[in-house]
Parts: structure tokens; C-alpha cells; sequence
């Protein structure tokens, strides 16, 4: 059989169809739609990108403000016992009349002056750490930092006027350890409203 006699191949696949090959594509030809597909998982991409890092520097911001916080505030439980030996201390340079302390003999004047002496170095250690007192007196009543106990008949002063003291308040850097326990005046004249204004601002 020579090759003139000879049959083609048949080039139809068994469903009867002929079989085209795939023309073939330059791997520099994108697919239609392939730009904007690549465009749109960018943008994406870079979205999730800086939402992170927005996240990240929240984080930070936030971490941060936290160890400030607990290195300032982190002393408050010891702070409010030791505020118990402040008081005890103010209370024994109280039980002395100002008379007794006047005549009163070289021993008793040193044990009083030790007593205030230990007085202030508590309180100087105490505003190392961010403690501070305060004394209301003559002030107008601020229920954030006070407390009131009573209130009493003075004309003298108006109404609103701290006018006594019972226990001195106490803060830690801008929050309020302990509120100052105070008595308040009442029936006095209205406070003058310039002086409102400017304690609001």
C-alpha cells in the first residue's frame, strides 16, 4: 500500500465533532476583565493595610495611656490605708489646745513638733506618688471633690460656702482618692453670678 492509497486520519472525535486546539495566548495578553480584577484586590488589599495599621496604632495609643495610668493610679489602695495615718496624725495635733501648746513644757513642744514633722514627710511622700490634699475652706461646694456632712446658719458668707472642714480631701493625679468631708453654709446671700461663670471656665 503506497502513501497516495492511504486514508486520512479521521480528525473527528467520536461524537462526530471536529477537534480545535485552544489558540494559544501570550502570557503578556491579560485576560478581558483581568485589569480590573487586579485593580479591585489591590485596593482591597491596601484598605485591609491601613485599617491594620490604624488598629495598631489605636492599640498603641491606648496600651500606652494604660501603663500611665497604672503607674499613677496603681498606688491607689495603699494610698487610701496610708490616708488613715494622716488623719490619725492631723487628729493628735488637733486634741492639743492652742493654750496647752502655748504653755506647755520643752518635752511636749518636741513631741509635737514630731508629730507635725512626720506629718509633712507623709505627705511629701505622698505627692511623690501623685497624692495630694486639699482643703476646701471658703470655697464654693463642688460635690465632685466634697461631701457634705451638714449645713449651718451663717449670714456671713453665701449659701454654698464651705464653711467647715471635717477631714481633708484628697486626690490622685486628676481623679478624687478621697472626697473632703465638709459642712456647708446656708441662708447666706446668693452667690454672684460673675463668680460662677468664671469658676466654669
Amino acid at each position: 500500500m503506497t502513501d497516495r492509497d492511504r486514508q486520512p486520519e479521521d480528525t473527528t472525535a467520536a461524537t462526530g465533532e471536529p477537534v480545535v486546539s485552544k489558540p494559544y495566548i501570550m502570557p503578556d495578553d491579560p485576560e478581558p476583565g483581568s485589569v480590573e480584577l487586579l485593580q479591585k484586590e489591590a485596593a482591597e488589599a491596601r484598605d485591609r493595610m491601613l485599617r491594620t495599621l490604624a488598629e495598631m496604632e489605636n492599640l498603641r495609643k491606648r496600651t500606652a495611656k494604660e501603663v500611665a495610668d497604672s503607674k499613677l493610679y496603681g498606688v491607689t489602695g495603699f494610698a487610701r490605708d496610708v490616708l488613715d495615718i494622716a488623719d490619725n496624725l492631723q487628729r493628735a495635733l488637733d486634741a492639743v489646745p492652742a493654750e496647752a501648746r502655748a504653755a506647755a513644757d520643752p518635752g511636749l513642744i518636741a513631741l509635737i513638733e514630731g508629730v507635725e514633722l512626720t506629718e509633712r514627710s507623709l505627705l511629701s511622700a505622698l505627692e511623690k506618688h501623685g497624692v495630694k490634699k486639699f482643703d476646701p475652706q471658703g470655697q464654693k461646694f463642688d460635690p465632685n471633690f466634697q461631701q457634705a456632712m451638714y449645713e449651718v446658719p451663717d449670714a456671713s458668707v453665701p449659701a454654698g460656702t464651705v464653711v467647715q472642714v471635717m477631714q481633708a480631701g484628697y486626690t490622685i493625679g486628676e481623679r478624687v482618692l478621697r472626697p473632703a468631708l465638709v459642712g456647708v453654709a446656708k441662708g447666706g446671700a446668693k452667690p454672684a453670678p460673675a463668680a460662677n461663670s468664671n469658676e466654669a471656665n
